[in-house]
């Protein structure tokens, strides 16, 4: 069964840094779209980046852009999310994603099928 496990949330000062970190017991190489995906109470998950199996082509949210990056290891089996310039904002619970295999547009939620328990980021205002 293919799980995903993410790690390296926790709560940083705005401004500050934080690695995510996910980790696949399937494999993140391979013809997969991943994602970080972030969801606040009383909201629906939003997309924050992804990156395609093709090319490694990335996609960012306008809110993000600048700040975070996106990153795959298909040798060691992860994903990771840097986040610098923190702001109050990015707080929520941030959900590894893995696609269909052979999805073409990494941006389609409904193309994710493996999401991971989520990872607490707190920035406080």
């Amino acid at each position: 069964q293919v799980q995903l496990v993410e790690s390296g949330g926790g709560s940083v000062q705005a401004g500050g840094s934080l690695r995510l970190l996910c980790r696949d017991s399937g494999r993140i190489g391979g013809a997969f779209n991943m994602a970080w995906y972030r969801q606040t109470p009383g909201n629906e998950r939003e997309l924050v980046t992804c990156i395609r199996w093709r090319n490694d082509l990335t996609y960012y949210a306008d809110s993000v852009k600048g700040r975070f990056t996106i990153s795959r290891d298909k040798a060691r089996n992860t994903l990771s999310l840097q986040m610098d310039s923190l702001k109050p904002d990015d707080t929520g619970v941030y959900y590894c994603a893995k696609s269909r295999e052979y999805a073409e547009e990494c941006t389609s939620r409904r193309d994710y099928y493996t999401w991971g328990q989520g990872t607490q980021v707190t920035v406080p205002s």
